[in-house]
């Protein structure tokens, strides 16, 4: 195979890895309070919101040392670590306890943090300025398709339930840790560059000093990939790029855990209203699938770069957030286990329901995608710590917003969105006219990012 064609083949590795994990993960994400509403009758006194609130901001502050660990152990290994706590978070609402869940609510932070960091040094190890593009988009539409198995599956298993049985939910979550691990065990499959030593080297002499030497040298990549780390938080296009990537956190909290509730607590939806929290998730799925693979994969055949793709995506976001202000009731986030039976400005309906959740998979697919291309084109030579710095940002916003998940009625989520996403769509078109500028200062075509 050649060099091209294996990493190719490491980056659909990769998306089908990432696949796997989230599969299981984000349908935990998804499902996670509605479980736990129907569990609060029992010894069990945990919050889904809580808990994902404790993840990213664990996530947040990990992610100042998760450079330094991806240096030292390498993606590969970083990966599969990472990928075997995702799967024993899972595991916990088997037979949940609230020490357990809270417990692995934070080594999931660290997981989380470290498997970032290694997914976006591996996409950049694998990618070139004239693949990035593609190869984000063929990432991204990879990872989204979890959105669609793991939900399907939820859709059919609680169709007319309005109650979740604990036979139920072992059921579920046996299945998705066993995914979880499937993911984990890929990626072994992803093959490492060969390395370049020149005719003549002396393999002996150079494994006596390779042994004499290792342990110092990974202190200073990992000494040296937090200083990068430091330093690149202060540049003006990571700053800028910054109040993108907290929009990005803001929403992913919303679709991934606030949408969902929002839909199983409206009473109107009848006894269809738990399995429509399946069938959201495969519409959000829909959505990021589609933005992936056009405006990933197909980035190639326009000239105008990135701007055009993210504009789609805020205003797609500011309809979709006009249309569930309309549809849902304001108290659905923090509704009790027995649901709200208000209504907001229109009888709720599911189809506008789900339309909301395709809309928002799509607009977060445009931004995504264009975030992860812009960050392997400017920090090519820096890739764990550029990663770890909007991975950072981003969980940490995420962190924030489940937090006040807990309280805020639904106008305010949705308003502070729209601020956010009106200044965070600015400063992204300000670093990517400048990465234009340079790229044309090269002598580049434009189109090649």
């Amino acid at each position: 195979m050649s060099s091209e064609g294996k990493k190719l083949f490491n980056i659909i590795i990769l998306g089908v890895s990432f696949m796997f994990i989230f599969t299981a993960f984000q349908s935990c994400g998804n499902i996670a309070q509605t479980v736990i509403t129907n569990l609060n009758s029992t010894d069990f006194h945990g919050s889904g919101y809580t808990s994902m609130s404790i993840i990213y901001g664990v996530l947040s502050a990990s992610n100042l040392i998760s450079p330094s660990l991806v240096a030292i152990v390498g993606p590969q290994f970083s990966m599969v670590v990472s990928g075997v706590f995702y799967s024993l978070y899972i595991a916990v609402f088997i037979q949940p306890a609230t020490w357990a869940f809270y417990t692995a609510s934070v080594l999931i932070g660290i997981a989380a943090a470290v498997l970032w960091t290694a997914q976006g040094n591996c996409l950049t190890e694998n990618s070139d300025e004239n693949t990035i593009g593609r190869n984000s988009g063929i990432f991204w539409a990879l990872l989204q398709c979890s959105l669609i198995f793991g939900n399907l599956y939820i859709y059919f298993a609680w169709q007319g339930k309005t109650h979740i049985s604990e036979s139920d939910r072992r059921t579920v979550f046996i299945a998705l840790t066993v995914i979880s691990l499937v993911g984990t065990v890929l990626f072994f499959l992803i093959r490492k560059q060969e390395d370049t030593k020149a005719p003549g080297d002396d393999d002996s002499t150079n494994e006596i000093l390779g042994e004499s030497s290792s342990a110092r040298n990974k202190m200073m990549r990992a000494v040296a990939a937090f200083k990068k780390s430091i330093t690149l938080s202060f540049t003006k296009e990571m700053l800028l790029l910054s109040v993108t990537t907290a929009y990005t956190g803001l929403v992913l909290t919303f679709f991934s855990g606030v949408y969902g509730t929002c839909i199983g607590a409206v009473n109107r939806f009848g006894s269809e209203e738990k399995s429509l929290i399946g069938l959201s998730g495969i519409f959000i799925g829909v959505g990021e699938i589609l933005g992936g693979g056009v405006f990933g994969l197909l980035s190639k055949r326009s000239g105008s770069g990135r701007n055009p793709v993210v504009m789609l995506g805020i205003l797609v976001h500011f309809i979709a957030f006009y249309l569930i202000f309309f549809n849902m009731p304001n108290d659905a986030p923090i509704a009790p286990m027995e649901g709200t039976d208000q209504v907001a400005y229109m009888i709720p309906s599911k189809e506008v329901a789900m339309l909301c959740s395709f809309l928002l998979g799509l607009g977060d697919s445009c931004f995504n995608t264009q975030l992860l291309s812009i960050l392997g084109f400017l920090y090519s030579e820096d890739s764990a710590p550029a990663f770890a710095i909007f991975k950072f940002v981003q969980s940490i916003c995420a962190a924030v917003a489940y937090f006040y998940s807990n309280y805020f009625l639904l106008q305010w989520q949705l308003l502070i969105m729209v601020l956010v996403g009106f200044f965070g769509t600015i400063t992204f078109f300000t670093v990517e006219w400048g990465a234009a500028a340079a790229l044309a200062a090269r002598g580049s075509d434009y189109s090649s990012i």
